[in-house]
This record gives C-alpha cells, structure tokens and sequence, in this order.
C-alpha cells in the first residue's frame, strides 16, 4: 500500500486507496460504518499508473530498504558500524539492522560496489523502498 486517504468531510466520507509498482490491482474498497446511518459513499475510481520515464544512467547505484522499520548502522550502540563510506561489499554483506516489531533484521547487500554514501542517520526511521546507501 502506497496511498491512503480518508476525507470525513462532516461524515460524508471519501476513501481513497492506491498500490503503487508495477503489479497494479484495481479494486473497489468495501466502506462499512458502524452507528448510526450510512454516509452516501461514492467508490473513487482506481487511478491508471503514471508512466515512468527511464532514468538517465548513474555511476551510483543503492541499497534499498526491504521493508518498514528502524535503521541502525551497528548491531548495538557500543559498537562499530557494519560499513562505512568507502567501504568495499560483496553481495551478501552485512550492511545495517533494520527493527521491526522488535526484531532485529540484518539487511544484505544485493549487490558489490563501494559505499558512496549513507543516507539514512542511525536511530531513523525508514519505509520500504528508500534507498540507504549508495554504491559506486
């Protein structure tokens, strides 16, 4: 899930949600309201995705956050981080901790490149998809 929208609008009520990537799957939401008499609801219609234009080639490309969580660049406050820019990582190397849900999960390199920059700063909060590092 992408996109959320609720507009009560004095109970008159609009929702509005949207799934972004490629896989787009229309569907019109089921509004329930409980108390009292329904809202009129019109279902808002799913939008068509918008064209992507193709990125201009880069010598940097990134590590991306696989899901919804806290970043930490070490496993424990004490301690060194796990890269640093300049850095050299294999696929496979261990470049951060993302929490979520009070589990700690090692993320991996998915690529081998050098750390060109950490974009994120330690002890923030990250959603899925943004980037973390760069890599050169």
């Amino acid at each position: 899930m992408t996109e959320l929208e609720v507009d009560d609008a004095e109970k008159g009520l609009r929702i509005r949600l949207k799934r972004g990537g490629g896989d787009d799957v229309a569907a019109t939401p089921t509004v329930q309201v409980l108390g009292g008499a329904a809202p009129a609801v019109a279902p808002v219609p799913a939008e068509a995705p918008a064209p992507q234009e193709a990125e201009a080639p880069s010598e940097a490309e990134g590590i991306n956050s696989p899901m919804v969580g806290t970043f930490y660049r070490s496993s424990s406050p004490d301690a060194d981080p796990f890269v640093r820019v300049g850095d050299r990582v294999e696929e496979g190397t261990v470049v951060c901790i993302l929490e979520a849900m009070k589990v700690m999960n090692e993320i991996q390199a998915e690529k081998s490149g050098e750390i060109a920059e950490v974009l994120v700063e330690n002890g923030e909060p990250v959603e899925f998809g943004q980037p973390l590092f760069l890599l050169r």
